[in-house]
């Protein structure tokens, strides 16, 4: 199904988006010219009213296009491992102790040790899609992996443990 997304130019204030999910529900945001940005919800039976509208900071703003960012990334992957019999997706956290805090994803060789693959990282309100092997982690970093329950598993020895050996 393809997203229906209406754009309306609101003269005087700025520009609107809407979406209209698949159950018939409108939800916008409203980009003011000042910069400011309000989350609006409409009435299910009058599309033309709202029921809420929620003035964003930038911050705030940020904080939900990154979450819902990596939902749809998440949901991207879960719909390949639908697709691909023995694929899996996992979210690995990178605790304080870990012997990769402070180093680059090219030195944990998961890839070649375990045939997984680190697609993206979760770092605070941050998507950080296809890092390269230059990329460092902090503790606390969120590893999403792509691959075999035996690769993830591996990665989970590597990364969550501290196990440089595997």
């Amino acid at each position: 199904m393809r997203v229906r997304v209406e754009q309306t130019t609101l003269p005087g204030i700025g520009v609107r988006h809407d979406v209209v999910t698949e159950s018939g529900r409108r939800v916008g945001v409203v980009s003011h010219r000042t910069g400011r940005r309000d989350l609006v919800i409409y009435d299910e039976d009058d599309p033309d009213a709202s029921t809420e509208d929620i003035p964003l900071t930038d911050d705030e703003a940020e904080a939900l296009a990154d979450i819902l960012g990596a939902s749809l990334m998440l949901g991207q992957l879960a719909g390949l491992r639908q697709q691909a019999a023995g694929l899996l997706t996992e979210q690995i956290a990178i605790p304080a102790g870990s012997t990769y805090v402070g180093r680059s994803l090219g030195d944990t060789k998961t890839r070649t040790r375990t045939s997984a693959s680190i697609v993206a990282i979760l770092r605070d309100r941050e998507v950080i899609a296809s890092p390269g092997p230059q990329f460092r982690f902090e503790a606390g970093d969120v590893v999403v992996v792509v691959g075999t329950r035996k690769g993830l598993d591996g990665v989970t020895a590597i990364l969550a443990d501290g196990d440089p050996d595997g």
